[in-house]
């Protein structure tokens, strides 16, 4: 049996090596942390939330929990991983970021088929090889890639929100709900009033932000994880309407429901530590301070860590990849996780799934996996690796172009759509609902023997 080189022990490439070696396949996973950092890291273990530590709903009539039971259902490693080491957020799952990487690393560390090299790749190797640096890829290694699709790299900025200590919390102020009670009263919630959240907003659209070098000036931001700056630019009741808005969270003290809601979710098993929801941020470390501390409940927050902005790179997978996620131009090489296009932790770990699975199938003779637009991670590849949804056609002169691929996460738009009668066209949640029961069956009929 051939080895695997899998370069990246993020969550796509840690995936990728456990479908492999549970299927006797030999992998040589390979991670450039600790001997190269990379700036938005802050541990060298396997598979480390950078951003937010929740991936989302788990409610199969949302588009991201329902990739997440396809990835159940697929047999995926991390989505386990990531249940056993969830904290309470309502229909979320979010995970104790560090008790979920350490159990990570300890599977694939324990694991006899998979050998951890801690070493930066710097050139595609030859052979089999899984591509899953990620969106902080190495100067060196996205050079080498590049090289090899002969196209641009795309870029887009994302960024992380502050975490802060729940013992300098103010719970005078701040109370304890989740939206419309549903689930456990999982999130911290700090409300303002209109003079407050007025104070707030002012300090932050005045608020000194880290300068843009170079090319990144005209880098893009992905539109499902603005910073909150970028956000409140668009005008002073945008939060309001998004992140900080008040609908359903009600202080049961007060009976109130407040004009802006500030939340907090749990980031640690010990609830010791909470992140900031919705509050990813480029501010200069100063600014984030007086912004915190600005927010009713937390005037003495004690910030353990700050927001920060990194650079996201993915390639051109229209023109480079098969919705197998194997390459056009060399067989045997597949690209996974953020990379790809695709946006998201819930994405990356599906993504790294499929391109384990599809390498092992290449590997054992068999027919790699191309899996229908019904289901959501079908679809999620589909959309990634189809080039013709970015045709332009210009009205002026008829003339053709294609537009660059806009990294996306799993949503409903990109599936297959379903028939309604009349009367229940507008019946949202009948539709998610028949939906997901339709991926979640053809699904179940396609991978019994992966």
């Amino acid at each position: 049996m051939q080895e695997v080189k899998v370069i990246g022990a993020g969550l796509a490439g840690s995936e990728a090596a456990l479908q492999l070696a549970k299927r006797g396949i030999k992998v040589k996973l390979y991670e450039m942390r600790p001997k190269k950092n990379t700036g938005a890291h802050v541990t060298s273990d396997c598979a480390e939330f950078v951003c937010s530590n929740s991936l989302g709903s788990s409610d199969i009539t949302n588009a991201s929990g329902l990739l997440k039971k396809e990835m159940e259902i697929a047999g995926g490693e991390l989505i386990k991983i990531a249940y056993d080491n969830s904290v309470p957020a309502g229909n979320a799952l979010a995970i104790a970021r560090e008790d979920f990487s350490q159990a990570v690393t300890k599977m694939i560390t324990d694991n006899p088929n998979i050998e951890l090299v801690r070493e930066e790749i710097t050139n595609i190797p030859d052979g089999n090889v899984i591509i899953a640096s990620g969106p902080l890829t190495s100067d060196k290694f996205a050079d080498a890639i590049k090289e090899f699709t002969q196209s641009e790299h795309l870029h887009f900025f994302d960024a992380i929100a502050p975490i802060v200590e729940v013992d300098s919390i103010n719970f005078d102020k701040a109370f304890w709900a989740s939206r419309y009670d549903k689930g456990e009263s999982s999130y911290i919630n700090c409300p303002m009033n209109r003079e407050e959240y007025e104070k707030f907003y002012n300090i932050l659209i005045n608020a000194p932000r880290i300068e843009l070098h170079g090319v990144d000036k005209d880098s893009k931001y992905f539109e499902s994880c603005l910073p909150v700056e970028v956000l409140a630019s668009r005008g002073i009741d945008t939060l309001r309407f998004g992140p900080l808005k008040p609908v359903g969270l009600v202080d049961k003290r007060t009976g109130i429901e407040n004009y802006a809601v500030v939340q907090l979710r749990q980031d640690n098993s010990a609830k010791t530590l909470f992140n900031l929801v919705g509050f990813q941020t480029n501010l200069k470390w100063g600014a984030q301070k007086e912004l915190v501390h600005s927010i009713p409940g937390l005037e003495n927050a004690n910030i353990v860590r700050y927001g920060v902005m990194h650079r996201n790179t993915f390639i051109n997978s229209p023109q480079i990849l098969y919705p197998t996620l194997e390459s056009k131009k060399r067989k045997g090489l597949f690209f996974a996780g953020q990379i790809t296009g695709t946006e998201g932790y819930t994405e990356s770990i599906a993504t790294g799934l499929l391109a384990g699975i599809n390498m092992a199938k290449r590997l054992l003779k068999q027919e790699p996996l191309t899996l229908p637009r019904e289901t959501m991670l079908g679809a999620l590849t589909f959309y990634i690796t189809d080039i013709a949804h970015l045709k332009h056609i210009s009205s002026r002169d008829n003339s053709v172009r294609y537009l660059p691929l806009q990294p996306t996460n799993s949503n409903w738009a990109i599936v297959t759509p379903i028939d309604l009668p009349p009367k229940e066209k507008k019946n949202k949640k009948l539709k998610t609902k028949l939906l997901a029961m339709r991926a979640i069956e053809k699904l179940q009929t396609i991978v019994t023997d992966c």
